[in-house]
């Protein structure tokens, strides 16, 4: 990417950030309706890769879905800032790759362009850069992450940073060695945050938006609770607060944020279900609400959202509600620009169940707009015209 058009991005995302949370929300309300993406796991033939749909935010209801294209397990997505190019994993055993597509926003399809290696098995997370410039990768199977530059017309070259984890955490059979399970980078682009499910730990990665390099901060992790399985992660709007969902043990970290130094500091961990844990559950996603008032996080086999209303003086949570999601297995989820609505993508169902949200305390409720997808696991939005 040429120094100007890198230039405009990071002003573009600086103001955006400056602008109160009222302003943001007044801008992601202004689209007519969104175009979703649907990322999905391939294996057995029920899924063709790739699938997309149509949402009018007025009115909560979808329309056109379609396959957009034919890839293998593209079990997670992201959009380009350009909003004209996609990325997505592809989620295999051995050596995975990252495939990259040209959005045709009027078709709601998506041109193949080229793929590249991750030099990891089972890439399962992916970002882009604020600027553009790079894709990061988690690569769970291997227990790497690695980034992966972005040519000026949105293909893919080859790795240009990859960084082994190394150890173990506690539990036999889930971490005995390594299995980075995502990858964030926070509001600044300055710095990149790896959830290992195998380590129990969040690495911290300096981030040169120039190079693609990832060296590791200091400090250079924070460490999650023996056995809790870290998954993914999210940032709570205001940048002050951060949040990781942990797989094995059911439960939400919270933390707070210094952003000069990079600083993950735990301030409370909290369960995700009012039940004990058993072995068949899990979780899977969470997601900050752009208000910051509200977090959301998925439970697999209790097969429910988690809601937590988020106290913004200080970052810490209380669960109010557990809302069923009307199919098995919730994997990955996500709220529309807009906030009002959450959609629950139900893997084992193969359903995507909408829920609108009351704005004035977090709970969820169905509207009955239901798409059947076959093993839906990553939705992404685009607003278009």
């Amino acid at each position: 990417m040429t120094a100007v058009p890198r230039l405009f991005a990071l002003l573009a995302a600086t103001l955006l950030l400056m602008m109160p949370l009222t302003m943001q929300n007044t801008l992601a309300a202004s689209p007519e309706e969104f175009l979703v993406f649907v990322g999905s796991y391939t294996g057995g033939g029920e899924s063709q890769g790739i699938y997309s749909f149509r949402f009018d935010p007025k009115t909560g209801k979808s329309r056109d879905l379609k396959v957009a294209a034919e890839v293998t397990n593209p079990s997670f997505l992201a959009i380009h800032p350009d909003g004209r190019h996609l990325y997505s994993v592809s989620e295999v055993d051995g050596e995975g790759g990252i495939s990259a597509f040209e959005i045709n926003a009027a078709e709601g399809t998506l041109k193949h362009l080229n793929a590249t290696s991750t030099q990891g098995g089972s890439p399962c997370h992916l970002v882009v850069d604020k600027t553009g410039s790079f894709v990061l990768c988690a690569n769970y199977g291997g227990g790497s992450v690695c980034t992966v530059p972005i040519r000026e017309d949105g293909t893919v070259g080859e790795v240009a940073c990859f960084v082994q984890h190394e150890g173990h955490s506690v539990t036999p059979g889930r971490q005995d060695s390594p299995h980075a399970h995502s990858i964030n980078l926070d509001a600044a682009n300055k710095f990149a945050f790896a959830a290992d499910l195998g380590l129990d730990k969040v690495l911290i990665y300096a981030f040169d938006d120039r190079s693609g390099e990832l060296t590791p901060n200091d400090p250079a992790a924070i460490d999650i609770a023996p056995g809790s399985g870290p998954r993914h992660f999210a940032f709570h709007p205001s940048g002050k607060y951060a949040y990781v969902i942990n797989e094995i043990l059911l439960t939400v970290t919270a933390m707070k944020y210094d952003a000069a130094r990079g600083k993950l500091t735990e301030i409370q961990t909290i369960p995700t279900i009012p039940v004990a844990v058993k072995p068949e559950y899990s979780t899977a996603e969470v997601v900050a609400h752009p208000s910051g008032r509200f977090l959301y996080g998925s439970n697999r086999g209790h097969h429910t959202i988690a809601v937590f209303e988020i106290d913004e003086k200080t970052g810490t949570l209380e669960r109010i509600q557990n809302e069923p999601t009307r199919g098995e297995t919730p994997r990955n989820f996500n709220l529309d620009p807009t906030g009002r609505f959450l959609f629950a993508e139900n893997q084992k169902s193969g359903t995507i169940v909408v829920f609108r949200i009351n704005q004035d305390d977090g709970t969820l409720h169905a509207t009955g707009d239901v798409l059947e997808v076959p093993r839906p696991v990553c939705i992404r939005m685009l607003a278009v015209e």
